[in-house]
């Protein structure tokens, strides 16, 4: 094959894994946004240097933003050779892309290549290969999904990681979306991805599963946080059979007292957060329940959020959404150790 082999998504998306490295190079705040899985940034042009080459093209013309881009290509480039990639065998096959397979990608595959790389530059770049995520979410895998359901506290979260650690196939979307799915699931220091970058998480795992081998999954609502869920996949999870896990109320507080420990130790954070319910509630309810975190009444307040707001309109949704939910497998819980986990999680997995 002559290199730089400049190939469609539909080539190299199949064998995304065989490369050494994915090398993105655009610019730092395109990465950030969303990328191929596993890719590393090495952008041709920084985002500085983007605006400087973008304004001189729009106000003087195309011929002198090249002569400014052209070398700062070259130096960003060389930079990465001797630091990054100064270590690398002949024989090492790495992918490069930008954003749409142009200039940035095609000048540093082209030095690459130069240099006795078989490196690989993907066609159409990141827009070729967001159309391809998005397509293939209108239309995931046909898998076997197993929903486990339960009200808020139940350990659904905990019993998906337990899975997983025994092997498993398991898609968890809350940790996709880094948020636990309700107005107090804001994760501390953990901001959400972009939309399209949750997507790509989705679709790297899907992508892996096993469709011979169930794939265990929350019974999540359409949003996780700002995020929505693609709509085939909610689709076909909530068509999928349920497992209903149970646990007592006393054992979910302690669960949940556990899991949010940030808002027992920041009780104005909680406070700000509850304040999101007053349309519901009314504000003399939200102000009595902000009275009992400032006062250190955490587990009565988790026990009134549970039974006021969470479990009436958790079951709300559960029979609306989930169609097998009335025929679920009941397993219960009979408290929230590790072995209490994973002798659920051995169950569910044979």
């Amino acid at each position: 094959m002559k290199y730089p082999a400049v190939l469609g998504v539909d080539d190299v998306l199949p064998m995304l894994d065989q490369f050494d490295t994915i090398i993105d190079a655009r610019s730092e705040s395109e990465f950030a946004l969303d990328r191929i899985p596993g890719a590393i940034n090495c952008p041709t042009l920084d985002d500085a240097q983007r605006v400087l080459v973008g304004t001189t093209y729009k106000q003087v013309g195309a011929f002198e933003a090249k002569k400014i881009g052209a070398p700062l290509v070259a130096q960003n480039i060389a930079r990465y050779v001797e630091t990054l990639f100064a270590d690398k065998p002949k024989d090492w096959k790495p992918l490069v892309y930008c954003w749409r397979g142009g200039n940035r990608s095609g000048s540093m595959a082209l030095i690459f290549a130069k240099i006795g790389w078989p490196v690989v530059q993907l066609d159409g770049g990141y827009k070729a290969y967001r159309a391809y995520v998005a397509a293939a979410l209108e239309n995931p895998p046909a898998l076997d999904f197993r929903v486990i359901c339960g009200t808020t506290g139940s350990g659904k979260s905990r019993l998906l990681e337990t899975l997983e650690s025994i092997g498993a196939q398991v898609l968890d979307l809350e940790r996709l979306a880094a948020h636990r799915g309700s107005v107090l699931g804001h994760l501390p220091g953990e901001p959400q991805p972009s939309q399209k970058m949750f997507e790509t998480r989705i679709w790297d795992k899907l992508r892996r599963f096993d469709p011979s081998r169930p794939v265990f999954v929350e019974s999540e609502s359409k949003k996780v946080g700002n995020l929505r869920v693609p709509e085939v996949v909610m689709e076909r999870m909530r068509a999928a059979p349920c497992i209903s896990l149970q646990l007592d109320r006393p054992l979910r507080v302690q669960l949940l007292m556990e899991d949010y420990h940030h808002f027992c130790a920041d009780p104005g954070a909680l406070n700000a957060q509850l304040d999101h319910l007053v349309q519901l509630h009314g504000r003399a309810r939200i102000e009595t329940w902000q009275q009992m975190a400032n006062t250190g009444q955490m587990p009565a307040l988790v026990d009134q959020l549970l039974v006021e707001h969470y479990d009436p309109a958790y079951l709300r949704s559960i029979d609306r959404n989930f169609v097998h939910y009335p025929q679920a497998e009941a397993l219960t819980l009979p408290g929230i150790s590790k072995d209490d986990f994973i002798a659920a999680a051995r169950h569910l997995h044979g």
